[in-house]
This record gives structure tokens, C-alpha cells and sequence, in this order.
């Protein structure tokens, strides 16, 4: 574990208590007790997309049985499983042939991942999908592809991201999920883990929605300081109302959040974690323990 003394001065003192990437976007999360990071972000997160036939990207707004399929790395290959299906395996550097797709409203350069992988998608997701959602595809990112954050919240720097939202990594607090376990118990609702919200870091040692505050974050890894910056309130649609192990939705975490997370930053959307870009650190290894520092930042 790094020391804290081996953190520069900072007002702040946190450390880095979960690290998550989600593979193939908007699908399960993977726990990790270290990750490597990359200028885009942690490795393999958002590294892999579901596209309709139009190569428009889903998730699990549209399809909530996204949330079911679990991912794993095992020998060099990415390991996929769901419930009723046979696991679908797939090499780290497989790509098939070339296609566009669109994230949001980006169009990007990016790999069709073949047939049995278009199949084994629609097999399972497709049944209860609308029309246009029966007939899927995976894709995989296109790593010589700079696919920029956006510039207005990034300060004019160019800072990339894969086949997230708009950046390269989201960061939380576990006392932010604690505040709102706590608001949800007294209105008679049970707690809720972290993967609902998909951050990449969570931090420890903060008070709840500290990490709006922060300033520029320093982490002292054995190769050297990795510095991350919160950029943007990450605004939340209905995705965090719906449960990862039963895939079943209930407005309870997003009507509770009505309540006290709406934020002028972004003109009254419920916000909760804060979208961050990769300043420093591309090939240093984060692990949970590690001390992150940083200063406050009021805007």
C-alpha cells in the first residue's frame, strides 16, 4: 500500500477503496484489485459495445437484461456469461472487419467482433427487445482511434475516452452511496450496491459527494504519480433504478436522488460521481489502498 507520506502536500487525503471497468459497455462489472491506466482510462473498460443493425449503441435504458452478462479474463481472452447460455469466448485481439458506429453523438471507427458473437448477443438480449433491437452486434473499440471528451468540460485539452459515455473514467465515494442508502432506508427501501452508478474509482475517506470538490488528483504508484481530474457531474438517466442481479427497475434510487441531487452545474439534472479525464500516468498500475491527494476546487 503506498504511504501517505508519499503522497504530496494536499489539502485532501483519500484512497482508492474499489476499482471497476465494465468491459463491454453497459453490460456486468468487474471488480479489480488493481487495474492499469491508460490515456483513455482503466485497460479493457468500455473496450467492447452492443450496436443495432444500424450500428446505433444499446444499453441498458433499452435493454435492462444487459445488466445479467458478466465478464471475465481468463488466458488471454474475454469470457462472457449469462444465464441459459453457453459462455461466449473471445480473444483480447480478435477483430473481424472494419465497421462505424455511433456512441451518442459520436461516429467512430471500430471492429466487428463476427457472427457467433452477433448471434450469442441476439440469442439472449433479443427475445424480449423491441423490433429493432432483435438483431444485435458486437463491436470492439478501434485503439488507434482518438475519440475525444468534450472540449467545453475538458478546458480546451484533448483528453480520449473509448466507448464511455463522453469520458475516460467515473469517480465516487463510498460515503456518497452511504447518504443515499441511509435516505433510501428511512423511506423504507433497501440499500443498493455501488454497480448501479459504474464508476471506475471509488473513494474512501471522503464526506458524502466530496468528489465534486475536488481539484486534480495526485497518485503515488511504484512506476510513478498518475494524475486524474474530475471534470464534469456525470448526470444520471434511469440506468441506476435498475437492479444488476435481477435486472428488474424500480424508481426508488432515482426518485430519492430527485430529492436532493439536483445540480445547477447542469441545469438541474440528478447527478451523482463525477466525470474525469487522465492528465498523467498512461502504464502506471492503481490498486485498491492506494493514497490519493488532492485540493479542494470551488467553481
Amino acid at each position: 500500500m503506498t504511504s501517505a507520506s508519499a503522497v504530496p502536500p494536499s489539502e485532501i487525503q483519500a484512497t482508492i477503496e474499489q476499482l471497476w471497468i465494465y468491459p463491454v459497455k453497459s453490460c456486468g462489472a468487474m471488480a479489480m484489485t488493481e487495474a492499469e491506466l491508460t490515456e483513455t482510462g482503466l485497460a479493457w473498460d468500455r473496450a467492447w459495445m452492443v450496436v443495432d443493425d444500424e450500428g446505433e449503441f444499446v444499453t441498458q435504458r433499452e435493454l435492462p437484461r444487459m445488466a445479467l452478462i458478466t465478464p471475465a479474463f481468463k488466458m488471454g481472452q474475454l469470457v462472457l456469461r449469462a444465464p441459459g447460455m453457453l459462455a461466449l469466448h473471445l480473444a483480447l485481439d480478435a477483430a473481424e472487419w472494419p465497421v462505424k458506429v455511433r456512441v451518442w453523438d459520436d461516429e467512430v471507427p471500430a471492429y466487428d467482433m463476427g457472427d457467433l458473437a452477433a448471434q450469442w448477443f441476439s440469442d439472449f438480449l433479443g427475445p424480449d427487445a423491441p423490433a429493432n433491437l432483435k438483431r444485435l452486434r458486437l463491436v470492439r473499440f478501434d485503439p488507434e482511434v482518438r475519440r475525444l471528451s468534450s472540449l467545453k468540460w475538458t478546458g480546451g485539452r484533448e483528453a480520449t475516452t473509448q466507448f464511455a459515455d463522453g469520458f475516460a473514467m467515473l469517480v465516487t465515494s463510498t460515503a456518497s452511496l452511504a447518504d443515499l442508502n441511509e435516505r433510501l432506508a428511512k423511506a423504507g427501501h433497501l440499500p443498493v450496491e455501488m454497480t448501479r452508478f459504474r464508476p471506475n474509482i471509488v473513494l474512501g475517506g471522503l464526506e458524502a459527494h466530496d468528489e465534486d470538490r475536488l481539484g486534480p488528483m495526485q497518485i503515488v504508484t511504484e512506476g510513478g504519480v498518475a494524475r486524474i481530474e474530475t471534470v464534469k457531474p456525470c448526470a444520471r438517466c434511469p440506468i441506476p433504478n435498475i437492479d444488476p442481479a435481477t435486472a428488474e427497475s424500480s424508481p426508488a434510487v432515482g426518485d430519492t436522488l430527485q430529492t436532493y441531487r439536483q445540480d445547477q452545474r447542469l441545469n438541474g439534472a440528478i447527478t451523482f460521481g463525477m466525470n474525469a479525464i487522465v492528465l498523467e500516468g498512461d502504464g502506471l498500475i492503481l490498486r485498491v489502498g492506494q493514497v490519493v491527494g488532492a485540493d479542494w476546487k470551488f467553481d
